[in-house]
């Protein structure tokens, strides 16, 4: 047999699985143990969702994909609002959600089982006009404050990665900008899209052309759900392959890269 055919033959025999009662049991059992898939949503990233601010109704990427697992697995979903991907977290220790679309990082990962990434989005600075800070390289000093929102994926990974600069932390990437501002802190770290739309609004502040990481954006459950996990990950790379992750990112006006395929041997 070719390996084309061999191929075919394995995604048949997936699929097979995949629609066995046992199985269907098991992953409901994992993604909706209460009878509806309570998905955790972090509109504190206006990549991942946004929050109406009259009706507080969500919508994103990150809301389509939810409603699109629930529709495929035959359940209700129910979206939980977070304004901090940290907040998201900690309520893991609460059983708050059941399914939740935030970045992968080492830290999270003790406590999530994460699909491969679905988006793929930059971590950057933004600083003052007269700022001497003009590349990413410039930030590590002494005497440099960097504002971040508590517990977000760059606050993780800049918590590891800095030597001299100090972090200032503010309880939501929002506040974070508020607190660069009100402290006259020399950077605030973030999304590059969220920031340049903090910028447009601070006069002569500007955003750093470079980044200092590539943020991937996954779906995750907590640890020890494996047949959910197993399928979140296979819905995760179908969501790419068809399509619909791109589309989704059009219809809410969103620029972002869909993450690469997860390729197999």
């Amino acid at each position: 047999m070719t390996k084309s055919v061999i191929g075919f033959v394995s995604f048949l025999l997936l699929v097979s699985c995949a629609s066995t009662p046992n199985r269907e049991a098991a992953v409901r059992a994992d993604l909706a143990p209460t009878g509806a898939i309570r998905a955790g949503i972090n509109y504190g990233n206006p990549i991942l969702a946004q929050r109406d601010a009259v009706t507080s109704e969500l919508r994103g990427i990150s809301v389509d994909l939810a409603r699109e697992l629930a529709r495929r697995i035959g359940v209700p979903v129910t979206l939980v609002p977070f304004d901090a991907a940290g907040k998201m977290t900690a309520a893991l220790k609460v059983s708050a959600w059941d399914v939740a679309f935030l970045a992968i990082d080492p830290a999270r990962a003790e406590e999530i089982s994460f699909t491969a990434p679905y988006l793929e989005i930059e971590g950057t600075y933004l600083v003052p006009g007269d700022s001497p800070i003009h590349t990413v390289a410039d930030v590590d000093r002494d005497g440099v404050r960097i504002a971040a929102g508590n517990n977000s994926a760059y606050d993780l990974f800049l918590t590891r990665s800095l030597a001299h600069a100090k972090i200032m932390r503010a309880p939501t990437p929002l506040e974070a900008v508020d607190l660069f501002q009100a402290d006259k802190l020399e950077a605030v770290a973030g999304v590059r899209q969220a920031l340049t739309t903090s910028s447009a609004k601070i006069p002569k502040s500007r955003v750093l052309d470079d980044r200092f990481m590539v943020i991937a954006q996954a779906a995750g459950v907590p640890k020890g759900r494996e047949a959910g996990a197993r399928y979140l990950s296979e819905f995760i790379e179908t969501a790419k392959s068809s399509g619909l992750v791109a589309a989704s990112l059009r219809k809410n006006g969103v620029i972002a890269s869909v993450a690469p395929p997860v390729t197999t041997q």
